[in-house]
């Protein structure tokens, strides 16, 4: 193997890269999970996680992944043979799809292309269509991450009012949360489903649920069974900052440090931030001729950029040279798209300082791959950055030697 020096630029789009910061709170001695000092660690990430998620209600800490997080939301509200509206935006919501029918749920999946999000207008059209109620819930990626499109959920409450129907919404914001605005209590989510490793800038480990009444009220006469998942036994330890069994105390630790830090900077510049970067990348894009994933800019993704390659020219290829080449990695296309798009994550850490290094190697892959592209991209999104209009920047001045 050959041994790569300097800094490793990882621009997938999650896991994001852990600040230092982080890492160093998460650098201590595990204490006693039913001790007072843990009960203040319990007691204070569970208070900061609902202001993350913009809610007054619970949210449940699970040592899991998000798909364990996906599992809890289904098997706590659920029941065999409920039927549920969901949307094929991508790879993930394929993959909600699947893991719900194996629960024995009936999925009426509506198709999409993978280049927008779920339509609100579709979605009441489909739910004034079900007069008995027989919708139990809407289930919806917020940020798809294989595509780089963003669904409008405020939108989609209001298509669900519209329609005057009684399905619960559930939400996944694995990909989202802590990146892009999102509120809980405001668009009268039941379910929000997310993960630590992307927006939060924690190692994979830990999945949340943040709960409505009304998913609440579910979760005691639906019948799937359930034990690991069950909120029930979550909510009467979390009360007091406890947890019914042993939790992942130093990501606990990491949890703590990372809402600090998104409140110290503050929720609305974080989400400024990534809506810079997303544009300056999506500049670059554009300057070097190539095509932007997401059809819809109302839709475009502040985490992350999809890239289509050009016919004939193969991203997995391009993603190896850039890994060999630039020591950066960049996301692949996940079935569907393998092999034609890569994807550029921006979100959690990343700074215009970092996203400018990474568009340079990105510019520098795709001369070194052969891919047919402009010089100048980089250049696009630096203008894109500092808010000028790249056709009127200033030129080089030449210097006399």
């Amino acid at each position: 193997m050959t041994e790569r020096q300097g800094h490793h630029f990882l621009q997938i789009p999650g896991p994001s890269p852990v600040p230092e910061r982080i890492l160093r709170a998460m650098n201590r001695q595990v204490i006693d999970h039913r001790g007072p000092e843990f009960q203040r660690l319990g007691q204070e990430t569970l208070e900061g996680c609902r202001t993350v998620f913009k809610t007054s209600g619970p949210v449940i800490v699970y040592p899991s992944s998000g798909t364990g997080a996906w599992e809890a939301a289904i098997v706590n509200t659920l029941s065999p043979g409920d039927k549920v509206l969901m949307v094929e935006t991508g790879h993930f919501a394929t993959l909600w799809r699947q893991m719900a029918a194996r629960w024995g749920v009936e999925v009426d999946f509506m198709p999409g292309d993978w280049r927008r999000g779920a339509d609100p207008a579709a979605i009441e059209a489909r739910l004034a269509e079900d007069r008995s109620h027989s919708i139990k819930a809407v289930m919806v990626v917020h940020n798809e991450t294989s595509t780089g499109v963003a669904s409008r959920i405020g939108d989609i409450r209001k298509a669900i009012d519209q329609a005057n129907h009684p399905a619960l919404l559930m939400v996944d914001t694995i990909s989202s949360l802590g990146s892009i605005d999102y509120r809980h209590d405001e668009w009268a989510v039941d379910v929000t489903v997310s993960c630590s490793q992307k927006g939060l800038m924690l190692p994979p480990g830990l999945g949340f649920n943040a709960i409505s009444e009304k998913a609440i009220a579910a979760s005691k006469t639906n019948k799937i069974p359930r034990s690991y998942w069950d909120w029930a036994e979550m909510l009467k330890p979390n009360a007091s900052g406890f947890f019914p069994y042993t939790p992942a105390t130093n990501l606990l630790y990491g949890l703590r440090e990372s809402i600090a830090m998104l409140l110290e900077e503050g929720l609305d510049q974080v989400f400024a931030r990534h809506q810079r970067l997303a544009a300056a990348t999506r500049a670059a894009v554009r300057g070097w001729g190539l095509e932007i994933l997401c059809q819809e800019p109302a839709e475009y993704s502040p985490v992350l950029t999809a890239v289509l390659m050009p016919p004939g020219h193969d991203a997995d290829r391009f993603r190896k040279i850039v890994l060999d080449q630039c020591n950066m990695s960049l996301g692949a296309g996940l079935t569907k798209l393998a092999g034609k798009v890569f994807r550029i994550g921006h979100l959690g850490a990343c700074n215009a300082l970092v996203l400018m290094g990474a568009l340079t190697g990105v510019e520098m892959g795709l001369s070194a791959a052969g891919v047919p592209h402009r010089a100048g991209g980089v250049q696009a999104a630096m203008a894109e950055l500092e808010g000028r209009d790249e056709a009127n920047a200033p030129q080089p001045v030449a210097v006399a030697r």
